[in-house]
């Protein structure tokens, strides 16, 4: 009995000290390193950050900003000084295939046990520097991010600003655990909602808004084809029923799409974004310019499955896949698509989101191009090009500081030293 009590007296003490951490947490900080990059144009030496109250109040010259006396002043040498990073397109209920298989994480894990690593993935992401997430899709574990992102802002645990999008949404029989691989008796639990006609597709958006979904998504094509190849899932009346249920609540939509086919029905039903991409036409992504379509090139999870299951060497001979990835993304940039950073983390391990910039720039962006991509252009890509992804007065705290410039070695992002979300420190040096 006496070491219960001694546990429970310990156990109090640590959540007060917690509490009374948290209560003092100085209401403005300093912040200084060597650079400061704002977003915009290229790094400022001697610059600092003022951080009042969870939001920048200052950006400029040390010794032209104003901080209070009693600001905390937090000196970040070597450092540079950068906004926090945005990962378009994450799974934080998935974990590596080489793992677990996708089927058997659906199948065989139990949506409880998924939410509570889905914690911990948001952990390593907030501390490898990625404060905002756009979750696109639990994977067969219901609405579990409607309570992630509600744990994450209560700081039951400490994790990305997340948007999400619920369920997903797929052409009945359309999607996985595939049909084909399983007894046709047996009930198996599925990966994404599914729905057939306008009225069902519409009604499936309007039950995930409900639910919570921040953003609809929805599966353009999939393996469906008699040979196992992507063919479209959705009639472009489907998919136009299903952005205009989006847009008219407000919500934007993302279209997992593949196929030249798909991406082009897709864009034409107004979709916001295009996820993947990879067999986009010239004659296609000319068509998202010209309608403002963003694109989401997640060139991590190509290179991720040839390891898994193609015995691909990480920076050896590309795959197939890896090779039709890479053409769509320098083709896309070449025409002037706008396009954002996005890894589909889960495919790959959680905290290393920072793998598809060093791709971005292996395939011809500067480290500067690949930064805005993660941060302003993103930001904009989520319609909150005012409060995340910049370093201006007014935004959103959210400072990362890594060792070395990145805007000249983008490697530089592996070396995360500190970690500030909406002006709260989640890591020290």
């Amino acid at each position: 009995m006496r070491t219960w009590t001694r546990k429970l007296a310990l156990t109090t003490l640590t959540l007060l000290a917690s509490a009374c951490a948290q209560a003092l947490e100085p209401r403005s900080l300093l912040l200084s390193a060597d650079r400061v990059w704002t977003g915009e144009g290229k790094p400022h030496a001697g610059w600092a950050v003022l951080v009042v109250d969870g939001r920048v109040k200052e950006v400029g010259p040390e010794s032209a900003i104003g901080a209070p006396p009693d600001a905390e002043r937090v000196a970040l040498p070597g450092k540079t000084l950068i906004p926090g990073l945005i990962d378009l397109h994450s799974h934080v209920l998935l974990h590596p295939y080489n793992e677990t298989t996708w089927d058997d994480q659906v199948i065989k894990e139990q949506v409880e046990y998924r939410t509570l690593l889905a914690g911990k993935h948001a952990v390593d992401t907030l501390q490898a520097g990625f404060t905002t997430l756009r979750d696109l899709g639990t994977e067969g574990a219901n609405y579990a991010d409607v309570g992630i992102k509600r744990a994450i802002e209560g700081g039951v645990v400490a994790g990305p600003r997340l948007l999400i999008a619920t369920r997903a949404i797929v052409a009945t029989f359309s999607y996985g655990p595939a049909e084909r691989s399983y007894r046709p008796d047996m009930e198996i639990p599925y990966g994404a909602q599914q729905a057939t006609g306008v009225d069902e597709v519409t009604k499936a958006v309007r039950e995930q808004s409900a639910h919570g979904a921040d953003w609809i998504k929805f599966y353009a094509d999939y393996r469906t084809g008699v040979d196992g190849t992507s063919r479209p899932t959705f009639t472009l009346e489907e998919m136009k029923a299903i952005v205009a249920a989006s847009h008219v609540s407000g919500r934007k939509v993302a279209a997992h799409a593949s196929t030249d086919a798909a991406i082009r029905l897709a864009v034409l039903a107004g979709a916001d974004t295009i996820e993947h991409g990879y067999g986009a036409s010239e004659e296609t992504f000319r068509l998202m310019k010209e309608r403002g379509t963003a694109y989401v090139p997640t060139l991590t999870a190509p290179e991720a499955i040839g390891e898994y299951f193609q015995k691909h060497v990480r920076g050896g001979t590309p795959t197939p896949a890896m090779v039709e990835a890479a053409r769509a993304f320098q083709l896309a940039r070449k025409l002037g698509v706008v396009i954002g950073n996005g890894s589909d983390v889960g495919v790959f391990t959680h905290g290393t989101n920072a793998r598809e910039l060093e791709w971005m720039v292996r395939l011809g962006m500067t480290p500067t191009e690949a930064l805005r991509a993660a941060t302003v252009v993103a930001a904009g890509i989520l319609g909150k090009g005012k409060e995340l992804g910049q370093l201006a007065p007014g935004a959103l705290a959210d400072v990362v500081a890594v060792e070395g410039d990145p805007t000249a070695d983008i490697t530089a992002l592996r070396k995360v030293g500190f970690v500030m979300k909406g002006g709260k420190v989640y890591r020290r040096p």
